[in-house]
């Protein structure tokens, strides 16, 4: 496993690379998208699963997160998908197969949108492509705003957002405030349907992050795709259970 670094759009970031025996130019290569709050270092034991069946694996710890730096503005998916491009060309990536997770999953279907002819495969696992604004988030906006009393009380606020309404947003500092704001009102949904290349969809069972239908509508969508379900698996399956992931991953390259 190599650790190294590299500046994109003037940001010094950090990826590692799994499976040096293979020539970074040559072969089956992975790039992979982490999710929000999460880093390459997540990804380390599905990768290195995957090296051990002759794959190249590169996964960078995205603008924000891990040891790379922050984006200089709040960022939006194009500026993510703008980033991700300029990293897969410095790198010297023209075809590969593309894996995205969580907020990494939005960012890789908006990419197989906008440079479909780079993408081998795109492999979606418990992807945020669907942003919609359900009942119950209606529900907890107005419970929100009657618990903004209590905003003083920083542990009672943090505890109402991990508990109650499930949001990163009290996590994040600075720029990526706005940015996870900029990230969650873009819905894929009408867009998902243009993807034309193919596409493995990747779900645990128990997602309670997001939950299996939005995987099932997300594969109605994508004409071209395969939905895999995980029994008992939850949202975050790298960590989790990486080597039941890494076998759904092998057995679609």
């Amino acid at each position: 496993m190599l650790d190294s670094k590299i500046f994109v759009k003037n940001l010094e970031i950090f990826y590692k690379v799994v499976g040096e025996g293979n020539p970074l130019p040559t072969g089956r290569q992975v790039l992979i998208l982490h999710g929000w709050g999460s880093k390459s270092d997540y990804w380390l034991k599905t990768a290195q699963l995957m090296a051990k069946r002759g794959v190249k694996v590169i996964i960078p710890d995205l603008p924000g997160f891990g040891k790379s730096n922050k984006p200089p503005w709040p960022w939006n998916l194009d500026e993510y998908c703008f980033f991700i491009k300029e990293f897969a060309d410095s790198l010297g990536l023209k075809d590969f197969y593309l894996l995205g997770h969580s907020f990494g999953g939005s960012l890789a279907a908006k990419l197989a949108l906008k440079y479909p002819k780079r993408i081998t495969k795109l492999f979606l696992v418990g992807a945020a492509c669907i942003r919609k604004k359900t009942f119950k988030k209606k529900v907890l906006l107005v419970f929100s705003k009657v618990f903004k009393i209590f905003s003083y009380i920083p542990l009672f606020k943090k505890a109402f957002y991990k508990f109650v309404v499930k949001s990163d947003y009290p996590n994040t500092k600075g720029f990526m405030k706005k940015t996870y704001l900029n990230i969650i009102k873009e819905d894929l949904i009408n867009s998902l349907e243009k993807i034309n290349i193919p596409t493995i969809i990747i779900w645990g069972e128990n997602d309670n992050v997001i939950p299996l239908k939005y995987g099932q509508l997300i594969n109605s969508k994508i004409k071209n795709s395969k939905l895999i379900v995980i029994p008992h698996g939850t949202h975050d399956l790298e960590r989790k259970i990486p080597s039941i992931l890494a076998k759904k991953i092998l057995c679609c390259l």
